[in-house]
């Protein structure tokens, strides 16, 4: 009889850990993963309206910069996108649990291949460090959590 509260207790645990890193998560935000529909926006107009937080950290700073000169380009203004160009940045798509950090450094190093939105792939940025674009991440993250990406 022990050993039936035994399996019992830990067949619930077990359960128990599989619902909690399993199941769907629900999004934050208002935003989805689904890319938003663009039809009415201009092409080169941003994609999102992105609120800005009232201070940077000093990383955050620094990776303003960096993503002005390097990013910005594509990516749009405080990485809100830009329509028929590139993705914005400040979307579930590319919240933490999602694409980690090392995946923006994947992305800038390798390029990607296009598989969440159909703006085509996304060749490799030239000339940019590991260190630059770790600050990146961390102004991208800041505008994330400023929006309710979390």
């Amino acid at each position: 009889m022990n050993n039936f509260w035994a399996y019992l207790v830990g067949g619930v645990f077990l359960g128990g850990i599989v619902v909690f890193f399993f199941a769907p998560q629900p999004e934050t935000g208002g935003h989805t993963m689904t890319p938003p529909d663009t039809s009415s926006i201009e092409e080169g107009d941003p994609i999102v309206n992105v609120v800005l937080p009232a201070e940077l950290s000093a990383n955050a700073q620094i990776g303003k910069a960096v993503f002005e000169a390097k990013c910005a380009v594509c990516h749009g203004e405080n990485a809100a996108g830009q329509n028929g160009v590139a993705p914005p940045l400040i979307h579930t798509t590319y919240r933490p649990r999602h694409h980690g950090n090392e995946a923006f450094w994947i992305a800038a190093q390798r390029g990607v291949q296009a598989h969440h939105w159909e703006f085509g792939n996304m060749p490799p940025v030239e000339g940019i460090s590991r260190g630059e674009v770790m600050m990146a991440v961390a102004y991208i993250r800041e505008l994330q959590r400023a929006n309710g990406i979390r």
